[in-house]
């Protein structure tokens, strides 16, 4: 008796549970990851990168430094705040045809689904800076990507190049992470719609209006789980104090992307909160930075319940700061 008892129940349990005819099937959201590089200079590396969203589907978002659409002979063009006229920290480029190469992956880069998004132009810390001070560099910012083959003489500026550098730019990571008190002002008031410069303990939704706000997560890494930041430069400094050191038994790119997967599937398997990455152009350690990287998204980016996006298109198709995750 008690026997029928449970299977009756069983039954019962099972037709209240089962989703009605005609009801959408309750799949997840899809897992969003935000894979992004700072500075874009590199011709090599803009390849590489280029590659690698071909072989993945991937779409990224490159926050460029505008020196770099400046050669030795026009950097006096630039003059960031608080500084005198053909000032950086990140040098310039070597001649015009560097710049040229560099336009030219811009475009491709473009055509291709990829974002250009602003990462100011002499990569200073702008920590103190004013609201004015910071309208000052991103209008520098415009100015140097929408006049740079103007500026260097240089031939073949592509159709719609200006309208490009006008209205398809809307995104913002400060150098070293470094805000202030008048980024936000200047942000909203130069009509960029996001800004990727926070800092946050494991992934969080973006959140803030008018300006979204997007924060790199700092994530357990290493036989220690100690936190830190999901950047290429961070783990470079855990690793090696931030001393150039090759990775000859591929310890350094084994955690990195180690940390990166568990990173990924406790979202994955859990909220679907995205989650961001963040690389340069510069090869650290021997480059085992960016072969993680290319392992990690070779593994997830081709998932169909994966979008390997950029933060402009995230913010398309998901709504301004939406925690749809």
């Amino acid at each position: 008796m008690c026997r029928a008892f449970r299977l009756f129940l069983l039954l019962c349990l099972s037709i209240v549970s089962a989703p009605a005819a005609g009801d959408p099937p309750r799949t997840p959201r899809p897992q969003v990851v935000l894979i992004s590089f700072d500075g874009a200079h590199d011709l090599a590396q803009w390849q590489r990168s280029r590659t690698l969203a071909a072989r993945t589907g991937a779409r990224f978002t490159y926050f460029l430094s505008c020196v770099f659409l400046l050669s030795r002979d026009t950097r006096d063009k630039y003059r960031g705040p608080r500084r005198s006229a053909g000032r950086s920290n990140v040098g310039f480029a070597e001649t015009a045809q560097d710049v040229l190469g560099r336009l030219r992956q811009i475009w491709l880069a473009r055509s291709e689904g990829h974002e250009i998004a602003n990462h100011g132009c002499g990569h200073f810390d702008g920590a103190a800076w004013t609201a004015a001070e910071w309208r000052s560099e991103l209008d520098a910012f415009d100015t140097v990507l929408r006049e740079a083959y103007a500026i260097n003489g240089l031939p073949g500026e592509p159709t719609g190049w200006r309208r490009f550098a006008e209205t398809e730019v809307v995104g913002f990571r400060a150098p070293y992470l470094s805000t202030g008190g008048g980024l936000y002002a200047a942000l909203a008031d130069a009509g960029l719609a996001y800004d990727a410069s926070g800092v946050s303990r494991g992934p969080v939704a973006p959140g803030g209006q008018p300006v979204a706000r997007f924060a790199l997560p700092r994530i357990p890494e290493g036989p220690r789980g100690r936190l830190v930041i999901a950047m290429d430069y961070n783990l470079f400094v855990r690793h090696s104090g931030g001393f150039e050191k090759a990775d000859t038994d591929g310890a350094f790119e084994t955690r990195t992307y180690e940390a990166f997967m568990a990173a990924f599937d406790a979202q994955y398997r859990g909220g679907r909160i995205p989650l961001q990455v963040g690389f340069h152009f510069t090869l650290m350690n021997g480059g085992a930075y960016w072969r993680a990287l290319e392992r990690f998204a070779a593994e997830v980016c081709v998932r169909p319940d994966v979008d390997c996006v950029s933060y402009g298109d995230f913010l398309d198709t998901r709504g301004n700061a939406a925690g749809d995750g």
